[in-house]
């Protein structure tokens, strides 16, 4: 007996401190959440990238920023796939930019040797921008979900004050909220799996050394998991080939291009699909290049349906110094010799093609309303040629039109307001009475003798 009970006390022991040093590991609560972070020390946590000094005061990871060191980030020793994570998280100074990786890399050959955290960040953005709870692309693709997207949740963060972030990766979807506020929604298979990460951002100003950043009830779930519906209408970033997913059904978006024929397109002033010129393959519409010339060759293809309000999205892909477009409202009843008349999302090769210098102020340039109103862009949202880049269009019921470029609002205005009909006046499109203001009209992709490829073109009409 005495034997037996030295065995039993020797077995608790063991797994007494087996549980003790592996407190990252501990105890999973009856609703399967389990604490990555005792509340004490760092176990279980390891910085990289930076030197950004983590330490714990009265049960809070507290970051401190150094100056003139990369990004640093506080990451778990363990790797995830398929998780639920939620923390609270504090920023005191606008210069403390920081973020929480989700499915988190690390390049250790990067940076001379130092090393290199990249991936999937959930920021957190105490800047003007207020794009806290969008999907960043860490040292890789950069912005995935700018909150021009859902602009309504730039308000969910407060600066000063502790911040609740919930994080979902299940399977290739992501989802975030910011105190109960349903904030990013992306559709991307890049990364299966990776470490969850705290951020202190690297700082310019050397007076800024020492800002701190607030982590602490971090906690994860990666068993029987249950995917928080979201309740608003939220834009998709959806990374998927020619796929809604169900929430996107259920909100009213529909393929304009199901990936694998011509279906719901025909060829502008035809009455069937060109039978040259445009091909599918793999998923991808692409027009051939011939001689640059405006709809000379295979020509133009519309939409078979008409649309007036609505919520159009697609990505596009140039090659080298090449021209088209998308347009809407196109009536096909002006009896243009060449290209179909409509408004235009131009797509431009600004560097390589001509059109970009023509014009007024650059109004020819791409993801502009062409010859009418110049987009306003920055360098940093443009993909370069050959790679993808994701165009939007929404009209409003009473008129009001934005042009998107990669998740960012670069061209807005009203149809048939005052200042829209002055800049038609001293246009190319003054000859046409009313221009641009059909009640209805037809989406239209140009052929102007370059190739150019399009996938995931989709739409939702607004009631």
């Amino acid at each position: 007996m005495k034997y037996k009970t030295i065995l039993g006390l020797f077995g608790a022991l063991a797994i007494w401190t087996s549980a003790c040093s592996s407190p990252q590991k501990g105890t999973t609560t009856d609703d399967g959440w389990r604490d990555l972070f005792n509340g004490k020390d760092l176990t279980g946590w390891k910085p990289l990238g930076g030197e950004a000094i983590f330490d714990v005061e009265d049960g809070v990871i507290v970051g401190r920023a150094v100056a003139n060191t990369p990004n640093t980030f506080l990451v778990t020793e363990e790797t995830f796939g398929d998780y639920i994570v939620e923390l609270d998280l504090k920023i005191e100074n606008l210069s403390s930019n920081s973020g929480v990786m989700a499915r988190g890399q690390f390049d250790a050959n990067a940076n001379d040797g130092q090393g290199r955290v990249f991936g999937y960040q959930i920021e957190a953005d105490p800047s003007e921008r207020a794009w806290s709870g969008g999907l960043y692309d860490e040292a890789r693709r950069g912005w995935l979900y700018p909150l021009e997207l859902n602009p309504e949740a730039k308000s969910a963060f407060k600066m000063g004050e502790f911040n609740h972030y919930r994080i979902e990766a299940i399977g290739d979807e992501i989802k975030t909220w910011i105190n109960g506020v349903e904030v990013a929604y992306v559709v991307d298979d890049m990364d299966a799996t990776g470490f969850i990460g705290l951020q202190v951002h690297g700082i310019r100003n050397p007076e800024d050394a020492g800002n701190k950043t607030y982590f602490k009830n971090v906690k994860v779930k990666t068993e029987n998991l249950d995917p928080k519906p979201f309740s608003k209408d939220i834009f998709v970033v959806n990374n998927r080939l020619n796929e809604l997913t169900d929430y996107e059904k259920s909100k009213g978006w529909k393929l304009l291009f199901n990936g694998q024929n011509s279906d719901g397109w025909i060829g502008a002033y035809k009455e069937s699909f060109p039978d040259h010129g445009w091909s599918i393959t793999d998923g991808i519409l692409t027009i051939a290049a011939t001689d640059g010339s405006e709809s000379t060759n295979a020509g133009d293809i519309v939409t078979t349906d008409e649309y007036s309000a609505f919520d159009l999205a697609f990505e596009f892909k140039l090659t080298e110094g090449a021209n088209s477009g998308l347009k809407y409202f196109v009536t096909l009843s002006e009896g243009n010799s060449g290209s179909a008349i409509g408004l235009e999302y131009q797509i431009l090769d600004d560097e390589k093609h001509p059109d970009a210098k023509m014009g007024i102020e650059g109004n020819r340039t791409l993801s502009s309303l062409y010859d009418l109103i110049k987009a306003d862009k920055q360098s940093r949202f443009i993909k370069p040629i050959g790679e993808w880049n994701k165009g939007r269009v929404v009209v409003y019921p009473d008129n009001k039109v934005e042009h998107y470029l990669n998740g960012v609002k670069v061209v807005e205005y009203v149809r048939g307001s005052q200042e829209y009909r002055d800049l038609v006046a001293i246009s190319k499109y003054k000859k046409w009475d009313n221009f641009g203001e059909a009640e209805k009209g037809r989406i239209l992709l140009q052929d102007h003798g370059d190739e150019v490829s399009f996938k995931n073109i989709k739409i939702k009409e607004l009631k």
